[in-house]
Order: structure tokens, then sequence, then C-alpha cells
């Protein structure tokens, strides 16, 4: 359980990082070298999924939207001072939740 929560945290930071570098090249002027450099993380965001152990991919991707959200918020937070309110909270707590439904639910 800690390397499967360890991969999501990897390609959650993966996909934002790299979309984050994507989006100071091209809407704050930042120079080219962010914009590969983004790319190049963000291609790795689509390989690091792969290593899961769960067999099914829509299950795996449904499931990392979860925590996505939950680093999206915090990265809003600490990257772009933007301090979330009670209702980010209360919403990433319900996607975690669904996370943990989808991902751990006894299945037959």
């Amino acid at each position: 359980m800690i390397f499967t929560i360890f991969i999501f945290f990897l390609a959650g930071l993966a996909e934002i990082g790299g979309g984050y570098l994507v989006w100071l090249w091209l809407r704050e002027s930042k120079p080219l070298s962010y914009g590969i450099v983004g790319s190049v993380i963000l291609v790795a965001y689509g390989i690091i999924p792969t290593l899961q152990s769960f067999p099914s991919f829509g299950r795996v991707y449904a499931a990392y939207g979860g925590v996505f959200i939950v680093l999206a918020v915090l990265w809003g937070w600490l990257v772009d001072k933007k301090t979330p309110d009670l209702y980010d909270w209360i919403g990433a707590a319900v996607c975690i939740i669904g996370v943990s439904i989808m991902l751990w639910a006894p299945r037959s």
C-alpha cells in the first residue's frame, strides 16, 4: 500500500510540476527551457502510473484523479500562495474517500 501511495504521489507531482513549467513558459514568458523540461516531466508522468500493480487502467486513472485534486490544492497553497478554503478541503477529503473505496474495496 505504501508503494501504491508513493506512485500516486510521484505521478501527481510529475503532472502538476510538468504542467506548471509549461504554464510558466507559455503564460508568463519564461524561457523555452521551462517548456522543454516541463514536457519531459509530463512524458514521465505518462509512464509513472504504469508502475501500479492494479490491472485496470481505468480504475488506476480514476483513482489517480482524486489524488491529483488533493495535490493540486496543496500545490496552489504552497507554490501559488493561494490559501485553500473550507470547501477546497472538504472536496479534497471527499476525493480521497472515493479513491480509497475504488482501490481497496473488497471485490470478488
